[in-house]
Formats: C-alpha cells, structure tokens, sequence
C-alpha cells in the first residue's frame, strides 16, 4: 500500500479528487496518510476530516521557511508517506523539502509548463490570446513550476469563452490528470531521461 502525504492551502478540490480517485479504485495500492495545512482555517483541512483523514496544521506565519518545512517533513515521514501531492499549496518549498523527497513530490499547474508559470496562470493564458491552454502534472524541483513533466492535458480556448470559464474547464481537467499522474508514478513504470519522462511498458 503506497502513503500519499497531500498539502494544500484552501479547499483543496483537487486533493477531494485524489481521495475520490483512490475509493474509485483509479489509483491502486494507495491511501492518504495524511494531510497538511499552512493554514488552519484551510476548508481542506475540514473535507479531509469528514473522510475521516488525519489533518494536521502546520502553521507558517511568522516561521522561517527551513523551520517550517522541517517540521513539515518530520510529519510526513512520521506518516511514512512515499510521495507528496502538492494541491493548491501556495508556499515554496525549501531546498531541504525537496531533497527529503528526490523525486517523489508532485504538484498541478493551471498551464501547459513551461508557459505562464506563477499565480493566475488561467488568467495569464486568457489574456496573452492564447487559443489552447489546460494543466500540467509535473515532479517538483528547487524552482517554481519547472520539474519534469509528467502529463499534460490541453484543451481549447473558445471564442466565448472568458477567464473564469476558462479557469473552470481547466480545474475539471485537473482533477482527471492529478490521479492519472499519480497512478502512472506509483507504477514504477516510468524513467527520467534527461528532462523526460519516459514510460516503460
């Protein structure tokens, strides 16, 4: 059985998708050890309880970053989690976070990488013009939104369309890709070549 430690900040939709994914059987082998907050009113904190998950608050306001995630990485370990999903988490990772878990941290982007990098990437997109946008599932290195990219899941950018809905279509094809990119990495049936990943039947 594989250990999926999750972060998030706000509601967490896509760690709700994770879980369901897991109960839907799409994700084999794997549960939710447990799932962290920077903040302790996050509403993901409150949906993850009712599912009857350990949630934990790991407060970071007025914390130095390395002390924070130390503290972090300690209860992840404690929860013997093999890989962290990053969902919605709006705090940079340490160096020292990363290198706890080389290779085995992901985190969902509202672009297709490596455009429109940041905050407000669905906005961003909208406003450049673009004509296809969608998300990407990537590993989590030291710089933002630049680790090998796992998925991609594009979709088209309508003439009616504006940002918001734009920004919900791209959060419907999160959902499906998160737990993809999950499943395809706990398989094992994978390797990194260079900046690639590459499966392997």
């Amino acid at each position: 059985m594989h250990h999926l430690g999750i972060l998030l900040s706000g509601r967490g939709s896509n760690f709700v998708a994770i879980a369901d994914a897991i109960e839907a059987g799409k994700i084999p082998d794997a549960h939710i050890a447990v799932v962290i907050s920077n903040l302790a009113d996050a509403p993901g904190l409150d949906a993850a309880r009712q599912r009857g998950l350990t949630a934990v608050a790991i407060e970071a306001r007025g914390r130095k970053r390395t002390e924070h995630d130390q503290e972090i990485v300690a209860t992840l370990q404690s929860h013997k989690v093999e890989l962290v999903c990053l969902a919605g988490y709006m705090r940079l990772l340490s160096p020292g976070f990363v290198h706890a878990f080389p290779g085995r941290i992901l985190n969902i982007h509202p672009s297709l990488l490596p455009s429109f990098p940041g905050l407000d990437a669905q906005q961003q997109a909208f406003e450049y013009g673009v004509q296809v946008t969608g998300c990407t599932v990537h590993f989590v290195d030291e710089q933002l939104d630049h680790g090998v990219i796992i998925l991609q899941r594009p979709l088209p950018v309508l003439p009616r369309d504006d940002g918001h809905a734009v920004a919900d279509r791209i959060l419907e094809q999160e959902h499906i890709a998160y737990a993809e990119a999950i499943a395809r990495v706990l398989s094992g049936k994978y390797e990194i070549v260079g900046r690639r990943y590459v499966p392997k039947s």
